[in-house]
């Protein structure tokens, strides 16, 4: 039986995903790269925007059609029976049942052994809640560096998000389980660990932080090993956590959620923080690093976003010189408090997300243009694709055409921008 895990949405989604197909794998199931030749398919879900929600359902019909189907995630969790009506052959497991789902390939084994078909397989195995700290992958099937989870949930409650209602409080690992799964990491012979969580910066936000999480890491891993960070939150980013930045284990790309840079469309949102205070995090950070890759997420059209307000948002991007953005088009979610609350129609949402999406790729365009001739590690990925530290995209050319080694880090400069390439030194 070949399993093949289809993910939506957050890096978080993506870590949870590497450990089901971990215990695919380990229980002798091939795990495949596309969809195509898979007799069952795990689509992990997202429920950030409509166009998440319907790219999902799209793609469970798709899989449907020649597969057994188990849904899971965000979307699963706030809209089960929608997704159950998409096919018979779909299976809903909530987010409190998800971790149960690494004992699912025991299971669907001894089930078939016994004469059971795969379908009925499935449908027999009893989802229960479960630790959302299970996740505990060693090895990783769709990426070349590890993903720790070390945080879920989200005590935020924005006016426009959905996730509360769908992964609830935050929660924490303890920090002595988070160091013991970094060292057993290292010792399976990763180079790069990234952090996730739903909000990661709220980690133990009652205790010493996030910060003293990346302390106690950086003092216990060796030389050898990079730090990369998920997204974060401005709210609990202080400044025991900003001043582990200039350790060179810490990779230089940080993704902010700013959505908007107007005060007004803040509190309206419900949003923590003070555009001052990301303002002092930015500084911060290219404090920290130099020329670092900062990207942010801004949503258009959110309700109280009149001109005014989005040229706010729209003159601080472009004075802050974000390497990249990742642009929403606000989409009322129900069951959030803006819900019904008037917000700018929709051919005005979508314009102002077009010119935010086009200062991006101007201000894209310009931060590759520095990166060429720099020095730069890159982590080595299928073939002689990689990622460098500071998250470009591209290919890594060694000497005498040898082929990069998955996994490594090579030290390299950036020849070429269009497309990247790394030409390494050894």
């Amino acid at each position: 039986m070949n399993v093949y895990i289809y993910t939506l949405g957050c890096r978080l989604n993506q870590a949870e995903s590497e450990a089901i197909a971990d215990s695919f794998s380990r229980c002798g199931f091939p795990v495949m790269e596309t969809g195509e030749s898979a007799d069952l398919v795990i689509v992990n879900s997202c429920t950030v925007t409509q166009k998440a929600e319907q790219k999902a359902r799209r793609m469970i019909r798709l899989f449907a059609r020649r597969s057994e189907v188990i849904v899971t995630g965000c979307y699963a969790a706030v809209s089960p029976d929608e997704v159950k009506a998409l096919s018979p052959r779909v299976t809903v497991f909530s987010l409190r049942e998800k971790a149960s789902l690494l004992s699912l390939p025991k299971h669907v084994r001894a089930s078939i052994e016994a004469g059971l078909s795969l379908h009925e397989a499935v449908s027999s195995f009893a989802g229960s809640v479960a630790d959302p700290f299970a996740f505990d992958a060693t090895s990783f099937q769709y990426h070349s560096r590890a993903y720790l989870k070390i945080q879920d949930g989200c005590d935020n409650s924005c006016g426009y998000c959905r996730t509360t209602v769908a992964r609830g409080p935050s929660v924490s690992l303890p920090s002595d389980e988070a160091v013991r799964r970094a060292l057993r990491l290292e010792e399976e012979g990763f180079h790069e660990i990234m952090l996730t969580g739903v909000n990661l910066t709220m980690y133990d936000h009652d205790g010493s932080g996030l910060g003293g999480l990346v302390e106690r890491l950086l003092s216990v891993l060796g030389s050898g090993i990079r730090l990369r960070l998920s997204s974060m939150e401005p709210d609990h980013v202080d400044d025991r956590l900003l001043d582990t930045l200039s350790d060179s284990r810490m990779q230089p790309h940080f993704h902010i959620p700013i959505q908007s840079a107007s005060e007004k469309v803040l509190r309206i949102a419900a949003r923590r923080y003070s555009i001052d205070h990301v303002d002092s995090i930015i500084a911060r950070m290219r404090k920290a690093k130099d020329d670092p890759f900062i990207a942010c997420d801004v949503i258009a059209g959110l309700p109280g976003e009149g001109e005014e307000e989005f040229m706010e948002t729209y003159d601080f991007l472009l004075s802050h010189d974000f390497s990249a953005m990742h642009v929403f088009p606000y989409s009322p979610r129900p069951g959030t408090p803006l819900f019904r609350e008037p917000h700018p129609e929709e051919r005005v949402r979508d314009e102002r997300a077009e010119r935010l999406r086009a200062l991006s790729a101007e201000q894209s365009r310009r931060y590759l243009e520095r990166q060429l001739g720099r020095s730069v590690e890159i982590l080595a990925e299928e073939g002689c694709e990689g990622t460098t530290g500071n998250y470009l995209k591209g290919s890594l050319i060694l000497p005498d055409g040898r082929v990069p080694i998955k996994g490594m880090i090579y030290s390299g400069t950036i020849t070429s921008i269009d497309p990247v390439e790394v030409t390494a030194g050894r």
